[in-house]
């Protein structure tokens, strides 16, 4: 089996490349080829046996779909994207990648299939992000698309595509929409959602951290270790109870800022608490405002995906993941 993933350079993507090469296979196939794009060189798993390429390219270029396809990779995994708070400060960058990108890529595999009947399948991250307020109290995958950001309007736009072009045979389609993944490790990114993660993170390293946004905010969540295995499951299973909607909102949890902060309490002590600093933000606050509070998932649920259901065990999926089963 030969794999494409892009944005093989970001957090999901280097976790799912590591997750992948410890299994050494998928769904009972060896992993042979393993191609990894992204902006800047992604790190290539050591060890690797098979047939590895890295390479750091702008997949908007002309050309690039045609040259991330050309392997013929029999599972596409496509992460690259512009992140929501920099894909809504730079409107120009975020269509270019998030829409133009994705197009291009479509279409190198559309005019593959149309050569010589190329057909891979396809995981696609999305986000919560294509629903906009006013929202039901639980969203179902049955509620309309009105997003009310651009990042949100690209992913939308995509996961129309990606239907569209699964419905057509070009290639065989799922479109995951992400929850805010927390706790992000590593140094905070341009997402406007960072703040989820930063103020647990931060605290547990025993650092400072700000918070943009009242307490009482509330939000859709799920581990790294989720999100992983989202994509994982996503790749071999069975697609074709999806029917033609191919897109599908993953479990997570729906929490407030308070309840992120009261876990961070009971897991690490008042102290950890403590270094959180209040500094509100109205950009960030305003974004936050229209983003979704609460799903109904259990068309995942009963397709077989898993997440976390308490915020007690986010925090220790960090602390076993990222900081050796210690809080520093």
């Amino acid at each position: 089996m030969h794999i494409l993933i892009t944005g093989a350079a970001g957090m999901i993507g280097r976790k799912l490349t590591e997750s992948l090469f410890k299994a050494g296979g998928l769904g009972g196939r060896a992993i042979d080829g393993l191609t990894l794009v992204d902006v800047v060189d992604p790190d290539a798993p050591a060890g690797f046996s098979g047939k590895l390429e890295t390479r750091a390219a702008d997949i908007a270029a002309p050309g690039e779909g045609e040259a991330m396809v050309a392997g013929r990779p029999d599972l596409i995994f496509h992460l690259a994207a512009i992140v929501s708070g920099e894909a809504e400060a730079d409107f120009d960058k975020g269509y270019r990648i998030n829409l133009n990108a994705t197009r291009q890529m479509f279409e190198a595999i559309r005019a593959a299939n149309a050569r010589d009947g190329y057909r891979p399948r396809l995981v696609f991250a999305s986000s919560i992000a294509v629903f906009g307020a006013p929202f039901p109290n639980k969203i179902g995958d049955e509620f309309f698309l009105t997003p009310l950001t651009s990042y949100g309007t690209q992913k939308a736009i995509d996961e129309l595509l990606l239907a569209d072009y699964s419905r057509k045979g070009f290639f065989d389609g799922i479109g995951i929409r992400l929850p805010t993944i927390c706790i992000r490790p590593g140094k905070p990114n341009k997402a406007a959602s960072g703040f989820f993660s930063n103020i647990l993170r931060e605290p547990l390293s025993g650092q400072e951290a700000v918070l943009p946004v009242s307490e009482d905010v509330r939000h859709w969540h799920a581990s790294p270790r989720s999100a992983v295995g989202f994509f994982l499951h996503a790749a071999t299973m069975d697609l074709a109870p999806l029917g033609s909607r191919r897109n599908l909102s993953m479990p997570g949890l729906s929490a407030t800022v308070a309840d992120e902060i009261a876990a961070l309490t009971r897991v690490a002590g008042p102290k950890a608490a403590a270094l959180i600093r209040r500094e509100p933000d109205p950009t960030i606050e305003t974004i936050v405002a229209g983003w979704p509070r609460d799903f109904d998932t259990r068309r995942a649920r009963e397709l077989g995906f898993r997440a976390e259901t308490t915020f007690d065990e986010i925090i220790r999926v960090h602390i076993e993941d990222e900081l050796g089963g210690k809080i520093g």
